[in-house]
């Protein structure tokens, strides 16, 4: 199970996933326990954030990244600066 990162991708592969219509979520400097029972992709609008997989090693993410998070995997998240990110799951 892998964390994947697309780091800046175009303003065309966005639009065709259709980002701009997915959710958005907010959350300020913390740290906590995250398990993701479906795959999520989501893209960094603000943040810096480590999301480090049970077993594994930390992945440092953050603004105009476009990650996706594999279904199953367990982490935790240590929110280094204040996120905000379009999300969709499944």
């Amino acid at each position: 199970m892998e964390i994947q990162i697309e780091r800046q991708p175009s303003q065309k592969r966005l639009e065709e996933l259709g980002v701009s219509n997915w959710d958005i979520w907010q959350k300020a400097v913390s740290k906590f326990p995250w398990t993701y029972d479906t795959q999520e992709i989501c893209y960094f609008l603000a943040g810096d954030v480590v999301v480090t997989p049970s077993g594994g090693q930390p992945v440092q993410m953050g603004k105009g990244d476009l990650v996706t998070f594999p279904a199953g995997m367990s982490c935790t998240w240590e929110i280094r600066s204040d996120v905000k990110k379009h999300y969709c799951f499944g």
